[in-house]
């Protein structure tokens, strides 16, 4: 899933001369605290709600900022993953993206990301999950998975959290089924360490849907 893909037609870019009490309306409607600039399909920079209350620019036209040479924004064949990582570094609520050629082609708003990402982690599909705790270099998703499989399961989705001053690293197991015993039973014969586990008894499918769905009315409130 590429950027280009993603882009919200919803959300029209500022324009220079629209004024700072402007930008803050549309960024209450469309929820979000950064919109980008856009002058004949350039792309200028992003205005941030910071950028126009601290500073006191409510009445200045938003194209007499001065902004950040070419950032931040991605280009139209990133990938879904290098979209969340220039969001989550910039913390950015919209990221623009652009063509080859620094013309505009729209947004991504992290609203977006976070329903994407939830669809992608199988969250609101039934089954339970498995944190393991494991040295970097023993990682192995193709022994991880066969394990999974060997007790007639399926691996959903995984994700692996790691510090880089840290030889430990997290992978989280998303797996269709809701009793874990007998894979947790398999990981620890293979010297996994489990660090946590949620099955249907710890109500965790619906605690993760609950909080999922409470996530997504509150960015669309």
């Amino acid at each position: 899933m590429f950027a280009r893909d993603l882009v919200s037609e919803a959300i029209s870019p500022l324009q220079p001369t629209d004024t700072g009490d402007r930008v803050l309306q549309r960024m209450e409607v469309f929820h979000v605290s950064h919109l980008p600039v856009v002058s004949q399909g350039d792309f200028l920079g992003m205005v941030s709600d910071v950028d126009i209350s601290d500073r006191n620019m409510v009445d200045l036209p938003v194209g007499e900022y001065s902004f950040a040479p070419f950032g931040p924004f991605v280009y139209e064949y990133q990938h879904l993953y290098e979209v969340i990582e220039v969001v989550s570094r910039h913390h950015l609520t919209a990221v623009p993206v652009l063509t080859e050629k620094h013309k505009y082609l729209g947004v991504i708003t992290a609203q977006q990301l976070i329903q994407i990402f939830g669809d992608m982690t199988a969250v609101k599909m039934s089954g339970g999950l498995i944190v393991l705790e494991l040295n970097v270099n023993d990682y192995s998703m193709a022994q991880i998975a066969r394990i999974v499989e060997d007790n007639d399961a399926k691996l959903l989705s995984s994700f692996v959290t790691s510090t880089a001053d840290s030889v430990k690293m997290e992978v989280t197991l998303k797996i269709n089924q809701t009793d874990l015993t007998s894979i947790i039973q398999s990981f620890m014969r293979y010297n996994y360490a489990i660090k946590a586990s949620f099955q249907s008894n710890d109500r965790h499918e619906d605690i993760l849907r609950n909080n999922y769905d409470q996530l997504m009315m509150y960015l669309n409130i």
